[in-house]
């Protein structure tokens, strides 16, 4: 991990300098034209009218560690915004591998694109990262906030493949959320507290209020048409839900 950040120059993954750099909280902010002070634990701002930025590298490092992408797999990067942290990921998972990139912000996804040439592993789809055809994945690495994950996320990933999100159904606050398949059945952790910039198009919306001990206690997530949501549904939406329940033990009886 250490060597894949240290590999990659964040100076080269952004827009021109002068660069707005900001602590988390926002209590920090300023400009500078210093590619030292980009390796500091700060955020970069990519589009400040629609509030976009580079991300915290701590976070990104701890969600890497977390999804683990190991040489030769596959990876899809929704909302990469300059393209920083999916050089990275296509640095973890080799000349064998490849990372699939989508940001639907075209001015972003040109300069994407641009940055990421160099990357014979990387395709960058300027476009939408939610209800498009995704091929088989081993890690699903999302950068923007989502209401619920796409149902197509969790239909791509391998046996054994892991997504990472933020889950944000409360707003611009969440919780980050690991979800790995086993099988026919996926199971859900919820772990630190994130907020992100809204993911366009995965806006639906949960049944009712959805509390904050909901989401702490969420153990599997299952796709409403394979399994109808029963009284351990923690959260539920039109395709998708949550449970208390683990996803090795049986919840209700499968459909088909």
């Amino acid at each position: 991990m250490e060597q894949a950040f240290a590999s990659i120059s964040r100076e080269d993954f952004l827009t021109p300098p002068p660069w707005t750099i900001f602590a988390p909280g926002g209590w920090y902010d300023a400009q500078t034209s210093d590619p030292a002070e980009l390796y500091q634990d700060v955020l970069v701002t990519l589009d400040r009218a629609k509030g976009i930025n580079n991300g915290q590298p701590s976070l990104h490092a701890a969600w890497m560690q977390t999804v683990d992408p190991q040489p030769g797999e596959t990876v899809l990067h929704i909302g990469i915004g300059a393209g920083y942290y999916t050089a990275i990921l296509a640095r973890l998972v080799g000349p064998d591998g490849q990372v699939h990139a989508y940001e639907i912000e075209p001015a972003l996804a040109e300069l994407a694109a641009s940055h990421l040439a160099p990357f014979d592993n990387v395709t960058v789809h300027a476009g939408t990262g939610v209800g498009a055809t995704f091929p088989a994945a081993d890690v699903v690495y999302v950068n923007a906030g989502v209401t619920a994950p796409d149902p197509g996320w969790l239909r791509c990933l391998k046996d054994g493949g892991r997504l990472i999100c933020p889950w944000q159904p409360r707003g611009r606050a969440g919780i980050t959320l690991l979800a790995r398949r086993m099988g026919d059945v996926f199971s859900a952790a919820p772990t630190t507290a994130v907020g992100f910039i809204p993911c366009t198009g995965t806006d639906e919306q949960p049944e009712r209020r959805v509390e904050w001990g909901d989401l702490q206690r969420t153990r599997s997530v299952w796709l409403s048409a394979d399994r109808k949501p029963d009284d351990t549904a923690t959260v539920i939406y039109p395709h998708i839900w949550f449970s208390s329940s683990s996803a090795n033990r049986a919840v209700g009886p499968r459909l088909g």
